[in-house]
């Protein structure tokens, strides 16, 4: 199954300096604020999403989902996660890398002002009450890292865009009522072809 990345507008992120360490702080997700319009849906997490993630496991920190530029891991403690009543709130110790040194500076900047995690759904809901205005709550979910990264709106990458129409479709499939099929399968199907332009511009 694909991870899915959802991006949320960072609320009080921040670079701290002691010495040669620095730290940045804030928060991955805030709980119960809806992100960005994705492609037919809207998303917000609930509180305690994370918390069987937190407890175990090794989570990381890359630099906008660049695997290949790891910030930290909960495993060596260069990462600290904790739930709140607020949100999933993150301390990441910054390497003494290029990209490490290149984070601190765009954070300090502004230039780099949201948070984005990636994960696999354990567990969610749907609230299909309006359908031009569809909600997903994740309730619980299994994450696997975190990022600062420039966009906190939902990027449009062929791999993201991908693990959102099959969480679309699946929800359409099992969750809508007959009488509202059709008006569902037609947005699903523009959505579609948005998705398919989309795909051949990132490739």
């Amino acid at each position: 199954m694909p991870l899915t990345r959802s991006f949320f507008d960072c609320e009080g992120i921040e670079l701290r300096a002691d010495g040669e360490k620095k730290t940045l702080r804030g928060y991955a997700a805030v709980f119960d604020k809806l992100s960005k319009p994705l492609y037919g849906f809207r998303e917000k997490v609930k509180r305690g999403a994370f918390k069987e993630s937190v407890k175990g496991g090794n989570i990381r920190a890359l630099w906008n989902h660049n695997t290949d530029m790891v910030l930290g891991s909960t495993k060596n403690n260069t990462l600290r996660l904790e739930e709140d009543d607020k949100g999933l709130r993150f301390e990441l110790d910054l390497p003494d890398t290029q990209y490490g040194r290149d984070a601190a500076v765009s954070v300090s900047r502004g230039d780099v002002d949201g948070m984005s995690f990636a994960f696999n759904v354990r567990k969610q809901e749907w609230d299909e009450t309006d359908l031009a205005n569809v909600v997903r709550t994740l309730v619980d979910v299994e994450l696997h890292e975190v990022s600062p990264t420039a966009f906190p709106a939902y990027p449009q990458t062929k791999v993201v865009a991908r693990s959102v129409k099959e969480d679309y479709e699946d929800y359409f499939a099992e969750q809508l009522v007959a009488e509202e099929r059709q008006k569902a399968c037609n947005k699903l199907e523009l959505n579609k072809t948005i998705l398919t332009v989309l795909e051949k511009e990132y490739v």
